[in-house]
């Protein structure tokens, strides 16, 4: 049971005739419009004329178009664990392993799609990437005639990171087990004579 003294009885409020036509927030609202009509007026428009002027991207965490990172030799640095795969939460990127015939790793991808169109730009991808291979640019201008053109390969992905390395260039981390990978120069074995002492 509620008592008495819990219980608040509100009175609905009395409009005036202006109010009850809105008239205060209709010249509310029309002060703040010609507010920022006067501050548009006389201050510099900070309008970009798209595409011959562009603004500057911070390069370190924009999220643009993919791509895919070579190696010290040239090479896919790709290992196709799968991992970016796993993470990508729209299941954009499709990867067909093969077994790789260099000494340094077990697998590499055969096939390497991403549907840019299906993609959120998380950067999930790029951050689930145990060796770096998979990096977002800071391109934004990727255009297609087709649903077709919008799904790049593992060419084109390369492609991008040709036109891009001196842009961006990819943090390479150090991996174990993995030789050639970060961009320390590995650490020389001490001489016999200081092992023994």
């Amino acid at each position: 049971m509620i008592k008495d003294d819990d219980i608040l009885l509100l009175d609905e409020p009395r409009l005036n005739a202006a109010e009850r036509l809105y008239i205060p927030q209709i010249v509310d609202g029309m002060i703040v419009t010609l507010r920022h009509l006067g501050k548009s007026l006389f201050k510099r428009p900070i309008t970009v004329q798209y595409p011959e002027e562009q603004r500057q991207l911070r390069v370190e965490n924009y999220r643009g178009v993919h791509r895919l990172n070579r190696d010290e030799q040239g090479r896919v640095a790709c290992v196709a664990c799968f991992m970016c795969a796993t993470a990508c939460p729209v299941r954009c990127i499709h990867i067909e392993a093969g077994e790789s015939a260099w000494d340094d790793r077990e697998k590499y991808p055969v096939k390497f799609d991403i549907d840019e169109l299906r993609c959120i730009y998380c950067g999930m991808c790029e951050e689930a990437c145990p060796v770096d291979a998979i990096e977002l640019t800071p391109h934004y201008d990727l255009v297609g005639r087709s649903r077709q053109e919008m799904i790049l390969d593992k060419e084109e992905l390369l492609s991008i990171y040709d036109g891009t390395r001196d842009l961006k260039p990819r943090k390479n981390p150090r991996i174990t087990g993995y030789p050639g990978t970060g961009n320390r120069p590995e650490q020389a074995e001490p001489p016999k004579d200081e092992a023994k002492a």
